[in-house]
């Protein structure tokens, strides 16, 4: 297969990305499956979440959500409290618990970021940017389109 490929550029990359992003997640500390910590990162950066928002987002079944939820309150990383705006749902914030391992999970994506990046120069990395945002928007805009 051709190292041209867009492809197989693709896929090495996020396999990369992947494998790299768990190296420093171990290394780290953090022994969460990625569902719960991701789950654990739409909580902290939205501060009205709720198990539906968090599954929306996520594009997962709310069961799944709501099963990682629980092992989040489980671990005394997240608490629920009672939702203002809507009496039949919770909402979801970290305990200062659940802002350490926060604090870990942004420790280790700044260490993945310069493994990949140590060699590209800021004009490299934005015209990266540049180029990704145009691929993810021109699908984006195409699934719009086609519904």
């Amino acid at each position: 297969m051709s190292n041209n490929s867009l492809s197989e550029t693709l896929h090495q990359l996020m396999h990369t990305y992947t494998n790299l992003l768990l190296e420093g997640i171990r290394q780290q500390g953090v022994e969460l499956s990625v569902t719960n910590i991701r789950t654990l990162k739409g909580v902290c950066y939205n501060p009205n979440s709720t198990a539906l928002s968090i599954s929306k987002h996520m594009q997962r079944d709310k069961a799944q959500i709501t099963r990682a939820l629980n092992d989040l309150l489980a671990a005394e990383l997240i608490l629920k409290t009672d939702n203002p705006l809507d009496g039949r749902s919770q909402l979801l914030q970290l305990t200062p618990k659940g802002e350490e391992v926060m604090t870990k999970l942004d420790a280790a994506e700044e260490w993945t970021r310069q493994q990949l990046t140590k060699d590209l120069s800021l004009v490299e990395l934005a015209l990266f940017f540049r180029v990704s945002r145009t691929m993810i928007d021109n699908v984006n805009n195409s699934q719009t389109t086609d519904k």
